[in-house]
């Protein structure tokens, strides 16, 4: 049996986890390493250390730990062996929008100091245009006394995988590839054939930076753009799906979904990482479509705070059942989830209940697991994800736990006729007043 060439993947996490998997069982020998020994000791046991539902994820990385193709580690010196380094390390925003690189470049600190002649060292982390060649290949030049490009290769594979679709995107996607000079991107482009059936795009180190941090960017515009139609659309009395859906039938429109707020790791940091990197533009669009998209869960309380006023409850006297604690639908990823938003702006109530099949707790309020837990005695149910479970939801069975009856939907998850019909107090993001 032909001996298996060694790759070294450093961050065990969203990104981290489904590619070290990938890469064992397409032939790689894989250690993974992690600052963080219960997730280390998760990966070594063959357990899945994410919340929420990866299809496939939890047999794939049973099997390769089983088959000790893939070893998870807090030593970094894995790396010197490794012909290959993909760094997969958080690159949040400080409270300033400024990008944190303290993990990257601890990072690469770790990877200068083990390592070896001919290795390349991509990064799938997203960073902001000019970190590739300002920050990670200066420090790992500076601690491992190697030059960029004689010694050492790098490149610049930026993720594309989201919470439920993590295998998915990673083996379906194209994926782009930033690189120093060919033989990185012929490098990479041997890798990354074996991952993924989508196309390979190759392009320089920058670009690729550009290219990443502007489509989550893009996304978040439109979704801000959505988000204030939806605004109208509710001081006119008119629903903003209805006008979604016939936009959308012109061609060339593609409206996006408003919502209750955006989350996750990408879509509230990545265009603030694109607007520090271009910030001689002085760019404006970005930052306003920010504004709006994180001031959506506010705009929630304010139509709960409706609710209440309309059912005539006192505030001090309101219990609140909150269903969705996670950023996205049937995962549990919590990162910048606007629910937690959201609770900031309900102080005063006299009692609020979360609830998410997917989490136990978010930044330290605790998490139900059984929807009728937190819709007992409820007042209003304010609706903030999109899980399934909530789907299934009928006026009958929201009736059989509240107090009183009053929804607001963040999600678009019910027929506002029908609610009002059942004699529910119905608000919802885009929802015209009936």
């Amino acid at each position: 049996m032909a001996t298996r060439e060694k790759a070294a993947v450093i961050g065990l996490g969203y990104v981290g986890i489904p590619l070290a998997s990938l890469l064992a069982d397409r032939g790689y020998a894989v250690v993974g390493m992690d600052i963080d020994p219960q997730r280390v000791g998760d990966v070594n046991e063959g357990r899945v250390p994410l919340k929420g539902d990866e299809p496939d994820l939890q047999p794939l990385l049973a099997k390769v730990v089983r088959k000790g193709w893939l070893k998870a580690s807090e030593d970094f010196g894995g790396c010197r062996q490794a012909k290959t380094v993909f760094v997969c390390v958080d690159t949040p925003v400080d409270e300033q929008m400024r990008p944190d690189n303290r993990r990257m470049i601890a990072a690469a600190k770790r990877i200068g100091e083990n390592l070896s002649k001919g290795t390349m060292v991509v990064v799938e982390s997203t960073v902001a245009p000019g970190t590739m060649l300002g920050t990670v290949a200066p420090i790992i030049e500076g601690t491992s006394g190697l030059r960029l490009g004689r010694d050492f290769k790098l490149a610049h594979c930026p993720e594309r995988v989201m919470p439920g679709r993590l295998l998915h995107n990673l083996t379906n996607y194209d994926r782009v590839l930033g690189s120093l000079d060919d033989e990185s991107a012929r490098r990479a482009e041997a890798i990354y054939s074996k991952l993924t059936a989508g196309e390979l795009h190759r392009t320089g180190l920058t670009t690729a930076e550009v290219v990443k941090t502007a489509e989550n960017a893009y996304r978040d515009v439109q979704i801000a753009f959505a988000n204030e139609v939806s605004s109208i659309c509710e001081k006119l009395g008119v629903d903003a799906f209805e006008v979604r859906k016939l936009v959308n039938t012109s061609p060339f429109r593609d409206m996006h979904l408003p919502g209750a707020g955006v989350g996750g790791h990408c879509l509230p940091k990545d265009p603030w990482l694109l607007a520090f990197g271009g910030r001689e533009a002085q760019p404006v669009l970005i930052p306003t479509a920010r504004m709006i998209n994180d001031g959506m869960p506010f705009h929630v309380a304010e139509l709960t705070a409706d609710a209440l006023r309309r059912m005539k409850v006192r505030r001090a006297s309101a219990v609140v059942a909150v269903l969705g604690a996670s950023y996205t639908g049937d995962a549990g990823d919590i990162r910048n989830s606007p629910t937690a938003s959201l609770i900031s702006c309900l102080e005063g109530v006299k009692e609020i209940r979360v609830h998410d099949p997917f989490v136990d707790d978010l930044y330290g309020v605790n998490v139900l697991r059984r929807a009728p837990d937190a819709l007992k005695g409820a007042d209003v149910a304010v609706f903030m994800v999109a899980h399934k479970e909530y789907a299934r939801l009928t006026p009958s069975t929201l009736k059989k736990h509240m107090r009183r009856l009053a929804v607001v939907d963040g999600r678009n998850l019910f027929s506002e006729k029908r609610m009002t019909k059942a004699g529910f107090v119905y608000r919802g993001v885009g929802k015209g007043l009936s």
